[in-house]
């Protein structure tokens, strides 16, 4: 396994992984996630394997095959009112298949977009992770995240 930058021929693989996410959010939220769709279409997929702000990360095996990936934004909260001038890499999205996981393929990636971020010179990483999805925050929580704020929410109608 090697993990590089998404290339358009990756883009099968990225879409199988994208549905995989999107089924186990819609099993813990089927509130908010709809069914049997994917994030991106392949239009947008495409632009944002070009955009060098919003880098994506493959891990491949050795046929080229995507076991996972990861999509980052930088940020940057530039002259604003409150917040300090840091460059962040946000991670929107870390996923790997399903066939691949207790494979360290997860860590191997979360490691690789560490060392990238810190080549970047950014001051932290940081992702958001929904709390129905208790292995990826037990995941997260073993890399050493911690908590920087946390979304709640009362439901109005049901």
């Amino acid at each position: 396994m090697y993990i590089r930058r998404a290339d358009k021929k990756d883009m099968d693989g990225i879409n199988r992984l994208l549905c995989q996410v999107l089924a186990v959010h819609h099993e813990g939220r089927p509130d908010l996630f709809k069914k049997d769709t994917k994030k991106y279409t392949d239009a947008q997929l495409r632009t944002l394997i070009e955009d060098e702000k919003r880098p994506i990360f493959v891990a491949v095996d050795a046929e080229e095959q995507v076991l996972g990936y990861a999509f980052c934004v930088f940020q940057q909260q530039i002259e604003d009112n409150i917040l300090t001038d840091i460059r962040t890499l946000y991670i929107d999205d870390l996923c790997v298949d399903e066939g691949s996981r207790g494979q360290h393929v997860g860590r191997s990636l979360y490691e690789f977009v560490l060392d990238y971020a810190k080549k970047q010179h950014c001051y932290n990483i940081t992702l958001n992770v929904w709390a129905c999805n208790e292995s990826a925050l037990r995941f997260y929580e073993h890399c050493g995240l911690v908590p920087q704020k946390i979304g709640m929410e009362t439901i109005l109608t049901g």
